[in-house]
């Protein structure tokens, strides 16, 4: 019987369920405060994930309350102890800064206050961590990426030191290890944002002109990378992560540059991590790491693929 997805997060779910249940508990939600910290929401992914929150919130009868670090650790630390000043009886956070956020971590886990990493690993006693299989995530997209070259001199385009979007390098870097013929010769950070990206990518271009292909560490900015490589006029084909609706549209154009994404599932996560918090919340041990699948998404899956 094949097991999928679907039946992998059903099952998890109906687990905190009974475990909430064996802990003599009653699971209601109603009145709940639920607080989320977002490193970024100027991107699709984080986007859809405060939607899907927003719409499990109430369909619980619980309160939303969510802020916006901006990429800024000072900020996220701030907002995070707002949220508990409003009275957050759970927290979800989605870290800047993998590091800078474990004191503000500490503080929840000594408030007994359940905490939840999403997206992106948070130092300290988290409850629990959400989060696609990243390195999967590099490694497919790479391959692919050597698949379609076979050889040449390759670029990437990274970002803020969270362990994610380093597993995404790594993973990149072994996939394409295994194609003899194929270098990195440039990695810059593009801030995972349209403009910076397409900024570092103009520059690893003219620097580069015997190119052939570029990995990106999120669909967001990759759109960038993609507007750089069409303005050069240079044959570069370009991979990335996320699966968002822009950059699977950009995928399905006949002759894009752009050939593939590893897919990861916003909705899944999110849905998964106040899983996770509720199990604490009510009493129930929560997994202490819940990963999800990515699927790699090409020319042929991307115009049927969504989020």
């Amino acid at each position: 019987m094949k097991i999928t997805r679907m039946f992998v997060v059903a099952s998890l779910l109906n687990t905190v369920a009974l475990g909430a249940m064996m802990a003599g508990t009653q699971a209601s939600a109603a009145g709940l405060k639920i607080g989320i910290s977002f490193q970024e929401m100027n991107n699709p992914y984080e986007i859809t994930m405060k939607d899907t929150l927003q719409h499990a919130a109430d369909s619980i009868g619980a309160t939303l309350i969510v802020a916006d670090a901006r990429h800024d650790i000072a900020k996220q630390v701030s907002d995070v102890e707002d949220l508990l000043e409003q009275g957050a009886q759970i927290i979800l956070l989605n870290p800047t800064d993998s590091a800078g956020v474990e004191p503000v971590v500490k503080t929840i886990h000594n408030r007994k206050i359940p905490i939840v990493a999403v997206d992106a690993i948070a130092n300290g006693p988290v409850d629990s961590y959400v989060g696609s299989k990243n390195y999967d995530a590099g490694y497919k997209a790479c391959e692919y990426l050597g698949q379609t070259i076979k050889s040449g001199n390759v670029g990437i385009v990274d970002g803020i030191p969270v362990t994610p979007i380093l597993e995404r390098v790594n993973g990149c870097k072994a996939a394409l290890a295994k194609f003899p013929g194929t270098k990195i010769v440039s990695v810059q950070n593009g801030k995972q944002e349209r403009d910076a990206s397409l900024a570092v990518a103009e520059n690893m271009l003219q620097a580069n002109p015997d190119l052939k292909g570029i990995f990106c560490v999120n669909d967001n900015a990759s759109l960038g990378v993609l507007s750089a490589i069409e303005s050069s006029g240079q044959d570069v084909k370009l991979v990335s992560v996320d699966g968002s609706p822009e950059a699977t549209k950009a995928i399905s154009r006949p002759n894009s540059k752009f050939i593939g994404t590893s897919a990861q599932f916003p909705k899944e996560e999110i849905r998964l991590a106040l899983a996770m918090a509720l199990a604490k919340y009510w009493g129930a041990t929560p997994p202490k790491n819940v990963p999800v699948d990515v699927k790699l998404i090409d020319r042929h899956s991307a115009p049927t693929f969504s989020w």
